[in-house]
């Protein structure tokens, strides 16, 4: 089988190397890949960015892959797992609709409400008048997120209405971050060692990997 991993960092390296030694899989296709996965055995790279749907839906079509692997946030929040599946393809990664839990920090805080899922106390704000009047009444510390995808660089602890203030500035004001900083979530700041703990699903069945840092 020839397989099309989307993607171009560590995440994906790991994805070809292992993906490699199956003697189910003939080749690997990197999109846009990096040298790392183009030293591995069995495959190749190919320049289409990772964030270009279409082009990477073209390229599975000719290609004739059996199976899409898509690493990164940013194209599954954009739907790419949607269409490859409408097109046919049997795909590796949530929908556009299940991508928000990591697309949105204000959707995965609201969903853990509806649900009683433990969580930290917050608060969400589309304008920056309102969130910098919350943190001026609320103890410190607090921890400030931008709300869309920020490459794992939006979230700020602040130890201070200060730093908070400050940290809305960049979100808000100067957009440090894009559209990402359109909304913020301001949430109360907890204590411990923090740890990923990751499952698989296919909707039915739920396997848990090992915790990660």
């Amino acid at each position: 089988m020839k397989v099309l991993i989307v993607g171009s960092g560590g995440r994906e390296h790991a994805l070809a190397w292992k993906m490699g030694q199956s003697d189910l899989v003939t080749e690997i296709i990197a999109a846009p890949g990096n040298v790392g996965i183009a030293s591995e055995p069995k495959c190749r790279v190919i320049s289409t960015s990772a964030e270009d749907v279409d082009g990477i839906l073209r390229l599975a079509e000719h290609e004739k892959v059996g199976l899409v692997v898509v690493g990164p946030e940013a194209p599954l929040v954009a739907g790419l797992s949607d269409k490859l599946r409408v097109a046919g393809f049997k795909v590796f990664g949530p929908s556009k609709d299940a991508a928000l839990l990591e697309g949105s920090k204000a959707f995965t805080r609201n969903i853990l409400k509806k649900y009683n899922v433990p969580a930290p106390e917050f608060e969400v704000f589309d304008r920056a008048d309102d969130a910098e009047k919350f943190v001026r009444s609320v103890p410190m510390p607090v921890v400030v997120k931008a709300d869309g995808l920020a490459a794992g660089k939006g979230v700020f602890v602040c130890k201070n209405s200060e730093e908070a203030l400050e940290a809305l500035r960049s979100i808000m004001k100067e957009r440090t971050f894009g559209k990402a900083g359109d909304r913020v979530v301001v949430e109360e700041c907890l204590d411990g060692e923090e740890a990923s703990f990751i499952a698989i699903t296919d909707g039915d069945t739920v396997l848990a990997l090992a915790s990660s840092q």
